[in-house]
């Protein structure tokens, strides 16, 4: 049994990484749930960029995003991801790797309607990730959607969720003479139960 206590202890890792993120958010500046996320495409050559974390679940974690975009064509391709969570105010972070699927139905509906008006209407108006011609053009299709969707407009069929079942959790915590605590959670598979192994600096 891997000896762990203060900010590692505990059996489940889900409970530790929202403890962690609870705490972050009362000592980061900016988006504490924020994620380098990252994919794979169809070449394998990698790709990352930064998403907002909304939901830590009992067994995953749950972002959004519009499903045209590169980030989602990846994702659907492979059908797994990987992720890190690091917060400087705290030194520590985590790192996610596993399984992901689409989160597109009531949970996604009722993520959307909690985003402010002008954040729905963006997504409405934007084709992430394809070229634009300008930002006059931009603005000029979310006027557009706002004359169509109105006030209260309902989540775009192709902007949802996706939902990030690990296979491995790693919990890192900045250490004295770069001596750091690392901590694995590991499976085969997401019916299996965890091997956690502390891990060199």
């Amino acid at each position: 049994m891997t000896d762990r206590s203060g900010i590692f202890a505990g059996d489940d890792p889900f409970a530790i990484a929202q403890a962690w993120l609870t705490e972050a958010e009362a000592s980061e500046p900016n988006d504490p749930n924020a994620i380098a996320l990252s994919t794979v495409d169809a070449d394998g050559l990698p790709n990352a960029r930064m998403v907002l974390l909304k939901e830590i679940e009992p067994a995953a974690f749950v972002f959004y995003t519009n499903y045209g975009s590169a980030k989602a064509a990846e994702i659907d391709s492979a059908g797994k991801a990987a992720f890190v969570m690091h917060w400087k105010s705290l030194r520590r972070q985590i790192r996610v790797r596993g399984l992901v699927e689409r989160e597109e139905g009531p949970q996604a509906d009722e993520y959307f309607n909690t985003r402010s008006l002008k954040s729905r209407l963006g997504a409405w108006a934007s084709q992430q990730s394809q070229p634009l011609s300008s930002r006059s053009a931009l603005m000029a299709e979310v006027a557009k959607v706002t004359a169509q969707q109105g006030t209260a407009p309902k989540r775009p069929p192709f902007w949802g969720g996706y939902r990030i079942s690990p296979l491995e959790i790693e919990f890192w915590a900045d250490g004295a003479f770069r001596l750091h605590d690392r901590f694995r959670w590991r499976r085969r598979t997401l019916q299996e139960a965890w091997e956690v192994t502390r891990l060199n600096p």
